[in-house]
């Protein structure tokens, strides 16, 4: 039985199929360029950021759901190119307000009439977003804000959650394998993102669970939230007013130091990613503002992330390489968290953190800013296939937020400085030279080990060898499918020269010309398929992940 929400879902298709409508077609001629035939055409950046900008505005035009799509699709440069990514940073979900009285509906199914149930309710939202929106209110004598999730909002997410779910065959005819993997995980990944947002409950438990983790800290203020009138729909907060984060004038007249105020955001993400393993997610200068004694506020905990330790440790490690400029450091690290392909080619890639180095040559190396760094990750995430881990595409993105609003208060404000002496003052750095050092005395213990072990098991693959008693097992990897073509090339040949053969017997020694020709018209499809495997674009041929033509390239841009 046809179900409400698969009725929208089919309809939400057809309105998402003919908004995208423009982009499929150009991305068509980039395959084809006379859509049916023609080799396929070369799109330059400007280009590019043209198809972003109409790419914004279909997200802002198809509403919430793929509003929320854009800020994830932001946050993976292993999915679009930089460019696009560009573009949708700056993609917020600034929506009209829904009508009060869909939003009282919501409060009275939770908590009854809402003059009853709070002291004075103010019926204008002070904020509104693409899944919810915020009033202020008094309950029990407390200021409050009053987070009230968007009315309808379950059935036009569940119903776009299928159209992208359908979506994504179509998409995929225009991405290379790799992405295509990535798109998949990025179906389910902002399927369960979107709907964790959409719970409150939720919400308040990441909020609490962070807020007890800085009880200690008064330098930043994370609001108290009241269990009683909140839910899965509704979220009811302390309200703590203070300046935006971005306002520099409003912070200059208060006689705030935006210095400080850039090492609190810089160390408290620090200590959440790091220490704690649950961070704030969105960190933009909407969420963010600074109270009058000089602490941080943080706002809307709905997009909230968690970090393994495995993922902790290695960010550590990264920062260290970075701050020590160890290139080979930075990379096994990188490889180690997945970013990196094992099999990439080290001395290339190796150069590519040396052009982020470059871009800030006679600095020292701490004064370059983080971003640098991982906008060259993310560039060659997009140009070479790679995938990016979603809570680490998460924490890459946050790390550049943030790094973006602190430099927003101090222009010279050195974030590598900050995170080095956090590392130190919480000990990470010298834990990580103790435990290079470690590894060092296991690499030095195999070393000698193997030179009592090698050569009597050298011995005995000579003595065997000289026997005639070796066997060697060979296993080729054949992912691009070479040899396979190269077997039904020759398969093709013989049979081929079997028929043109057996036709020449037939009419030079039977003189049977018909026969002759039925044996040639058997064989022509074998000729036409041989002359298609040395006509394919493809063929034989395989494309190297990095080339030194490539970076030279990139070198001269």
């Amino acid at each position: 039985m046809v179900t409400l929400v698969n009725l929208r879902a089919y309809w939400r298709f057809v309105v998402v199929l003919r908004q995208f409508s423009p982009l499929i077609v150009a991305y068509w001629r980039d395959r084809r360029r006379y859509f049916l035939f023609g080799g396929s055409r070369e799109v330059d950046a400007e280009t590019q950021r043209e198809r972003a900008a109409v790419l914004l505005d279909i997200l802002l035009t198809l509403g919430p759901t793929f509003i929320k799509l854009g800020q994830i699709l932001s946050t993976r440069p292993d999915i679009l190119p930089p460019a696009y990514i560009e573009v949708l940073e700056g993609l917020q979900d600034d929506v009209p307000p829904a009508p009060w009285e869909e939003s009282r509906v919501v409060l009275e199914d939770e908590f009854g009439p809402v003059d009853e149930t709070f002291d004075d309710f103010d019926r204008d939202p002070i904020s509104g977003a693409s899944l919810g929106q915020v009033y202020t209110a008094t309950y029990e004598g407390d200021e409050v804000a009053v987070k009230v999730r968007r009315p309808g909002i379950e059935s036009l997410v569940e119903a776009d959650l299928r159209t992208i779910r359908w979506s994504i065959p179509l998409v995929k005819r225009f991405t290379g394998a790799g992405r295509s993997f990535s798109l998949e995980n990025l179906a389910d990944e902002f399927a369960k993102t979107i709907r964790e947002e959409m719970d409150y409950a939720r919400e308040r438990t990441m909020l609490e669970e962070i807020r007890g983790n800085f009880a200690d800290n008064d330098r930043i203020r994370i609001p108290e939230t009241y269990e009683s009138v909140s839910g899965p729909r509704v979220l009811t907060m302390e309200y703590v007013p203070g300046t935006k984060i971005s306002d520099i004038d409003a912070l200059d007249e208060a006689g705030h130091d935006r210095t400080a105020i850039a090492e609190i955001l810089q160390e408290v993400y620090l200590q959440m990613i790091i220490d704690d393993g649950v961070f704030h997610a969105d960190p933009h200068p909407g969420n963010l503002a600074v109270a009058d004694d000089g602490s941080v506020i943080f706002y809307d905990f709905g997009m909230a992330g968690r970090v393994d330790p495995f993922v902790q440790e290695k960010i550590v490690e990264f920062y260290v390489a970075v701050a020590r400029q160890d290139i080979d450091a930075i990379l096994d690290t990188l490889i180690s968290m997945g970013t990196l392909s094992p099999e990439a080619d080290r001395e290339v890639m190796g150069n590519v953190m040396e052009l982020a180095i470059a871009d800030v040559r006679g600095e020292d190396v701490e004064q370059y800013q983080v971003n640098q760094i991982i906008e060259q990750v993310e560039s060659s995430i997009y140009e070479f296939p790679l995938r990016l881990p979603p809570n680490l595409a998460l924490v890459l993105r946050v790390a550049t937020v943030v790094e973006g609003v602190c430099v927003t208060l101090d222009p010279e404000f050195d974030f590598i400085s900050t995170a080095t002496d956090y590392l130190r003052e919480e000990g990470y750095y010298e834990q990580t030279a103790r435990d290079l050092a470690e590894d060092a005395g296991r690499q030095v213990q195999q070393t000698t080990e193997a030179l009592f072990t090698v050569p009597p098991k050298a011995d005995e693959f000579l003595d065997r060898a000289n026997r005639d008693d070796l066997t060697v097992n060979v296993v080729l990897e054949d992912d691009t499918k070479v040899l396979e073509k190269l077997a039904m090339r020759i398969a093709y040949s013989v049979l081929l020269a079997v028929g043109v053969l057996s036709a020449t017997i037939l009419y030079s020694f039977a003189n049977n010309w018909r026969l002759a020709l039925v044996v040639l018209a058997l064989a022509s499809p074998l000729a036409i398929a041989l002359y298609r495997s040395f006509r394919k674009k493809r063929g034989l041929r395989t494309t190297p992940q990095f080339t030194r033509q490539g970076m030279k390239q990139r070198r001269d841009d």
